[in-house]
């Protein structure tokens, strides 16, 4: 069924008007104009199906032949009057602006017009069909082996994800190839069934599925050699990795880690049984299912107006500092973990907090960061900091923080102390970026 008439209120005036062309190919190789013209006397364009209008036009003249006889002359239906008006160089700025306009309005129709024979259906967005896509793999043991079979597989060494350096210097996770993967099993004289323990991770935008898989059995010095690539500890590997693919990392050793952690029931003893995608993993005697959970926690950045807190714990490496950072305990909410922090760390008492952004974290076992910022008195920034929390805390001015952002790798041993804060990939990083930035704009005004 198609639309044969169509009235539209648009803001452009009768002596205004415009003309669209559409051109829909029919089974028959038929071709159908639809023409916009005024109707009326007020704002209002109609549109107009010349091929409807001559088999109405047909129609009559079956009908009133067939009810005067054959001796009847047939009635002569009198065709649409247009006025066309072609576009014109005199045209104005506002003129092609009601244009614009108007083919805007009518471009739905447009799309509706040009679209094949068949019933009509919501186009989802590549988005929404990977998340399908993904669910679906979680759900269904049988497609998920099958996806393996050409997925691409990230390899980890007792948690270490298999790093490689790219012709520029710099370094990136090493992607291979199912296959691949099975040759290197081979050569190794592993048990290629190894292949099933991969954990299913995510969906490129190309449409590859992505798994992770920990091949601590091997020799790791041999799997190396022959990936050409290097087993970092993900601490490290975050300073070295400069593309998107850290949180994906995050992510394949998070996931790898409980599966090390939950080999039994917590309520039977007994061992659980994962599924083939990694999502999930059932207890054999009691049915109870048991999926990866991460831990919330809260991480916020403090200031003065002029200055942001920072401190830092006895394991961080040395020169290193960050935002206050704490879990949440049962039942708070994210502000009054704020509030508990930043009073048991550093003695100081929060007026303000605003939420920032979240992240996954996988230290120490997959965290859940909730980032914000707070805003204390600037008459009462006396620290008082609590040496079993923190090894030190202090105020940082704005300088200080910019001197500190430019430090991209961390020192190494001889080198002269330097204060330098947590990789990019870090929403510590984030929040203190933001801070800066507000800080900066907040000069420029002044």
């Amino acid at each position: 069924m198609f639309v044969t008439t169509l009235l539209a209120q648009t803001n452009t005036s009768p002596r205004r008007y415009c003309r669209l062309l559409f051109d829909y190919k029919q089974q028959a190789n038929k071709h159908r104009v639809y023409t916009l013209c005024p109707a009326g006397g007020g704002n209002t364009l109609l549109l107009h199906d010349s091929v409807e209008e001559e088999k109405k036009t047909k129609k009559k003249k079956r009908s009133s032949g067939a009810a005067a006889g054959s001796t009847a002359s047939p009635v002569q239906s009198s065709p649409v009057q247009f006025r066309p008006v072609q576009f014109r160089p005199h045209w104005t700025s506002q003129d092609w602006l009601k244009w614009f306009r108007v083919s805007a309005m009518f471009r739905p129709l447009k799309i509706l017009l040009s679209a094949t024979k068949g019933p009509l259906t919501r186009c989802c967005s590549s988005f929404v069909s990977r998340m399908r896509y993904m669910n679906r793999l979680k759900e269904d043991d049988d497609a998920c082996s099958a996806a393996l079979q050409s997925a691409h597989i990230f390899l980890f060494h007792r948690l270490s994800p298999l790093l490689q350096r790219t012709e520029r210097g710099t370094f990136r996770p090493a992607e291979l190839m199912c296959s691949d993967v099975q040759s290197i099993l081979e050569r190794l004289g592993s048990d290629r069934s190894l292949l099933k323990e991969s954990v299913l991770i995510g969906c490129s935008e190309q449409n590859q599925v992505q798994f992770c898989l920990d091949v601590g059995e091997l020799d790791q010095a041999a799997v190396e050699e022959q990936c050409e690539g290097n087993f970092i500890d993900l601490r490290k590997a975050f300073f070295l990795l400069t593309g998107p693919e850290a949180p994906l990392v995050a992510k394949g050793q998070a996931l790898l880690r409980w599966h090390q952690a939950s080999g039994f029931c917590s309520a039977t003893g007994q061992p659980t049984q994962r599924n083939q995608a990694g999502s999930q993993r059932v207890c054999s005697s009691s049915g109870i299912v048991y999926y990866p959970k991460m831990s919330p926690v809260v991480i916020v950045l403090v200031s003065d107006g002029k200055r942001c807190l920072l401190g830092r714990q006895p394991s961080f490496p040395r020169g290193l500092f960050s935002a206050l950072a704490g879990f949440c305990d049962m039942g708070e909410t994210l502000e009054e973990t704020v509030n508990r922090e930043v009073a048991e760390e550093v003695g100081l008492e929060v007026h303000s907090i605003s939420y920032s952004s979240s992240q996954h974290w996988p230290f120490p076992h997959s965290s859940f960061m909730l980032g914000c910022h707070a805003s204390v008195s600037p008459a009462h920034t006396q620290l008082n900091v609590d040496r079993t929390e923190l090894e030190d805390a202090r105020w940082f001015s704005l300088e200080e923080i910019t001197s500190a952002l430019q430090v991209k790798t961390p020192p190494r041993r001889g080198d002269p102390p330097v204060c330098w804060l947590p990789p990019k990939h870090a929403i510590a990083n984030r929040l203190i970026r933001e801070w800066t930035d507000r800080r900066r704009l907040g000069e420029e005004e002044e």
